[in-house]
């Protein structure tokens, strides 16, 4: 399983990517809001700081606005993948996105019914989000994930899964254990996922002994 980084925040990209395992950046519209800054700028900057992947959602509603918006978020960079809602809008888009060579994300995926549709129309990525499953007592990983991952084993779908609205280390653990192709996972919660306090326990303790040593 791959680890993208789901946020628009440039200083937290820099320092996620010093650890060399970010392959990608998700963002969305809510996420670019957040920062303040110029939707297309954010992009751009982004793509100068990771060699992977960078998703823009389009933010526009008719199909052939979608494929407009798409269009020019592509030219941005050649690692881009263009975001689209999982409605009928957005499948639309995607097939017409798809013809043309554009890299696909259908996002907002809740059900395997809808990644199978999305695959047909030609997505590169389906974006399940698991977390806003769970929050509702159903089973992101446990349900949604596996039905997907078994669907597209049995049709020999290339479409790949990057699950997204990811709570928690548990989330991502359960993630990797499903065999999903990528975790797009916030900056606190990559944190989470590598420190541990016996982790640093053990090095102070290791510290410890080696200046007891050196002083004698």
């Amino acid at each position: 399983m791959r680890f993208y980084l789901d946020t628009a925040n440039i200083d937290d990209i820099e320092k996620a990517a010093k650890l060399g395992i970010i392959e990608g950046v998700t963002t969305n519209p809510s996420l670019i809001a957040k920062e303040g800054m110029d939707f297309e700028e954010v992009i751009k900057t982004i793509n100068t700081l990771v060699d992977g992947f960078v998703f823009a959602e389009v933010t526009a509603l008719d199909p052939e606005e979608m494929v407009e918006e798409g269009l020019k978020l592509n030219e941005l960079s050649d690692k881009m993948i263009i975001k689209l809602p999982c409605n009928w809008a957005g499948i639309q888009a995607c097939k017409i996105l798809s013809n043309k060579g554009v890299k696909v994300a259908v996002t907002l995926v809740f059900s395997a019914n809808q990644a199978l549709i999305a695959a047909r129309a030609g997505a590169y990525f389906v974006a399940p989000f698991v977390g806003r499953l769970n929050d509702i007592s159903q089973d992101g990983v446990g349900t949604l994930i596996k039905d997907i991952r078994e669907i597209f084993m049995v049709n020999k779908i290339k479409t790949k899964i990057v699950a997204a609205s990811l709570r928690n280390q548990m989330d991502v653990l359960n993630c990797a254990k499903a065999g999903v192709d990528v975790a797009t996972i916030p900056y606190q919660t990559l944190l989470g996922l590598l420190n541990h306090p016996l982790t640093d326990a053990g090095l102070a303790k290791f510290m410890k002994d080696w200046d007891s040593m050196k002083n004698k």
